[in-house]
């Protein structure tokens, strides 16, 4: 039987500890180190489309759920 489930991207988690947010207030601010305030904000407002919008629900839901730990290997990086 084959596994046809999403799996997890790694590739995600690397961009989120070394992108900058391109735009407003945040500008030039490192996606990881984002304010939940903000984040919660984006998910009551909805988050942008495409990559952006992926990076941002996805950190949103790192910090709610207090897995900020599994980012400490590739920030070291």
């Amino acid at each position: 039987m084959e596994d046809n489930s999403p799996q997890p991207n790694g590739d995600i988690l690397i961009q989120i500890v070394k992108m900058e947010m391109p735009y407003g207030k945040y500008k030039g601010t490192l996606i990881y180190r984002l304010p939940m305030f903000y984040l919660e904000w984006h998910k009551r407002t909805g988050f942008p489309k495409g990559k952006m919008g992926i990076l941002l629900e996805t950190i949103y839901e790192i910090k709610l759920n207090g897995l900020e730990d599994l980012l400490k290997p590739l920030i070291k990086k």
